[in-house]
């Protein structure tokens, strides 16, 4: 594998004997000085060119970076539609473990690209374009403090899509069950608890994608119960997992609405939570509820 030193003399070397390449900029978990240091790391590269069009005629030019596993080019896909404007990205998973997702951007995105992430550090700058940037940090990243109506909206969100999950278990649609379980009432339990977090640190860290650091900031036990919540392949581990969510979103939203001075809806809760046993309890022949 080659080592960090390697790769990034590799980028900087390619970027400053390509004339039409006139600076180059890295951002993600590489410039992060509380991300956690890993072989698995991307290097999240932006090359600024003075014409696109060369480039994208010709994608044969990344062979440069070496052997690949696959590649994705986002915004050539027809699955996914563009989401970079004028941009364009290469994601190349190589043979030796590494990845680089390098994006280009035409000149005219300088200004954009230096305010628009805090983790932005500029490697290669030829014609002197770039303002003196600030150190790498995640600020721009740290969880951000919820309004009363915006912490409102998450718990109506999440007690609404229980609802989803108890249904679809009831008529054996077990996918349709999973899939709200984790995208609609897990995904705002994560949130929550990111609230919570943010309580207890004054909103000045960041819980990662996808909530990948909540380990470092909450109980061994809230964690463990957290992780039960993914033991969802039967019928029975999926009603497990959504009263176990429950739990934790009404513990969470408890704590966080208390330390926000805002209303947790318990009396929601409770309705929801009945709700949620007597459809348990239904029949699978039932006619009425």
């Amino acid at each position: 594998m080659r080592s960090e030193q390697e790769m990034m003399t590799m980028i900087l070397d390619t970027a400053r004997a390509d004339e039409r390449i006139r600076a180059a900029g890295m951002n993600g978990s590489r410039t992060n000085p509380d991300a956690p240091r890993d072989i698995f790391q991307d290097y999240d590269i932006v090359y600024f060119v003075t014409d696109m069009q060369p480039f994208l005629a010709d994608p044969s030019w990344v062979d440069c970076f070496g052997k690949r596993l696959i590649m994705q080019m986002p915004e050539g896909m027809s699955l996914f539609p563009p989401q970079l404007g004028g941009r364009f990205s290469y994601l190349m998973q190589f043979e030796d473990g590494n990845r680089i997702d390098l994006t280009l951007a035409p000149l005219s995105d300088i200004a954009q690209y230096t305010h628009e992430d805090s983790l932005t550090k500029i490697l290669l700058d030829k014609d002197g374009r770039f303002p003196v940037l600030p150190p790498p940090d995640d600020r721009d990243y740290h969880v951000k403090r919820p309004d009363e109506a915006c912490f409102q909206d998450c718990c109506c969100e999440f007690l609404w899509t229980a609802c989803y999950v108890a249904k679809g278990i009831w008529r054996d649609e077990f996918l349709y069950a999973a899939y709200h379980l984790d995208r609609c009432v897990r995904e705002m339990l994560l949130l929550m608890l990111s609230w919570q977090v943010g309580t207890q640190t004054a909103f000045a860290v960041s819980t990662g994608k996808c909530g990948k650091y909540l380990k470092r900031y909450l109980p061994d036990e809230t964690m463990q119960r957290l992780k039960q919540t993914y033991r969802c392949g039967t019928g029975q581990e999926l009603w497990q997992a959504l009263y176990l969510c429950m739990e934790l979103f009404r513990e969470s939203g408890s704590c966080t609405a208390k330390a926000l001075g805002y209303r947790f809806p318990s009396e929601d809760w409770e309705r929801i939570m009945k709700y949620l046993q007597a459809v348990e309890r239904l029949p699978r022949d039932a006619k009425s509820f």
